[in-house]
């Protein structure tokens, strides 16, 4: 029980200090605002979100002392990449305190439910990830998305260039037309050009942005036709037909290892599934497992076996087109 009261502590004064922690940034962005509004008097109608917007998106956090220190680690630069490429307008450190707290509070069910703590801990590390889990689902689902509706844009833009249309104005058409997350992506890509920067970057960015093969064609194309010239309406033709006849490739290969799929999925299910029918059909002959300190290493160890061959198995049937 000393266990149990030391983590509730623990979350309480987590909570504590990031509550004071974000009241105190928003107090300052509100201080900062006044002061600013005596140098650009006409900016008074805008509100601080407003002003401070573009600034606060490059943050890490909107805790400064947690912002500086996820500045000088690398990987949260990556995972603000990865949070862009999901669609979720939330900062890194924000998503590692709901990790944190979300794992903390599972680990502290899991204490008074579960007889031994390494179980517990295990039950709060996998709940802990599950926010990035779905980070990585979300994200998955976007970029199938944008992928799938891409030769639809293309097209649409092959039709604006040979309509005697300006390239921008296509991409302008498309934000316009087509729906999420193409026509997001596109609007960030045209007002990046519209306000300057020059059209090879807003293209780059766009290829970081939506990090597929598809997308690194296009913009390289693009860029190829750019300087060396050519028919651009033919060009994005041909690359419209090549990214159909990857779709028709990558559905005769989901046809011809859907064995493997299956026998995968069955394979990962089995053990878990047996373990429940066991539990009801023979609680005795289970409850050893849970009971015994060695089985609760062997569920552990049971666990992450399954885990990494999990990953095998779905990295065979994997084939990338």
């Amino acid at each position: 029980m000393a266990l149990v009261w030391v983590a509730l502590t623990f979350l309480a004064v987590v909570m504590l200090v990031g509550g004071v922690g974000l009241a105190l940034a928003g107090r300052g962005q509100v201080d900062i605002a006044s002061r600013l509004a005596t140098v650009s008097p006409a900016d008074r109608s805008k509100s601080p979100v407003e002003k401070f917007r573009l600034a606060r998106d490059e943050a890490m956090s909107g805790l400064p002392r947690f912002n500086r220190m996820l500045q000088r680690w690398s990987w949260s630069k990556r995972l603000q990449t990865y949070l862009t490429q999901a669609g979720w307008h939330i900062r890194p450190g924000k998503l590692v305190l709901i990790c944190c707290v979300t794992g903390m509070a599972a680990y502290v069910v899991a204490s008074l439910l579960l007889p031994f703590a390494l179980l517990a801990l295990a039950v709060g590390i996998l709940c802990g990830l599950f926010p990035l889990l779905l980070a990585i689902v979300r994200r998955r689902r976007r970029l199938y998305a944008f992928e799938k509706s891409f030769p639809e844009v293309i097209d649409l833009l092959v039709r604006a260039v040979r309509a005697g249309h300006a390239f921008t104005t296509g991409m302008e058409m498309i934000a316009n037309e087509m729906p999420q997350p193409i026509a997001g992506e596109f609007r960030t890509t045209f007002e990046e050009h519209n306000f300057g920067l020059p059209l090879r970057d807003a293209l780059w960015n766009l290829a970081e942005r939506v990090p597929l093969v598809d997308v690194r064609f296009f913009v390289s194309a693009l860029l190829i036709q750019k300087e060396t010239g050519g028919n651009l309406a033919e060009i994005l033709n041909n690359l419209a037909h090549v990214i159909r006849e990857r779709f028709k490739i990558m559905g005769e290969l989901r046809v011809r290892t859907a064995q493997g799929r299956l026998t995968a999925i069955i394979l990962i299910g089995m053990p878990p599934g047996l373990l429940v029918f066991m539990k009801f059909a023979n609680p005795d002959y289970v409850n050893l497992l849970f009971s015994d300190p060695w089985g609760t290493y062997m569920l552990v160890g049971a666990a992450c076996l399954q885990i990494i061959g999990s990953l095998i198995m779905w990295r065979v049937v994997k084939i990338d087109v």
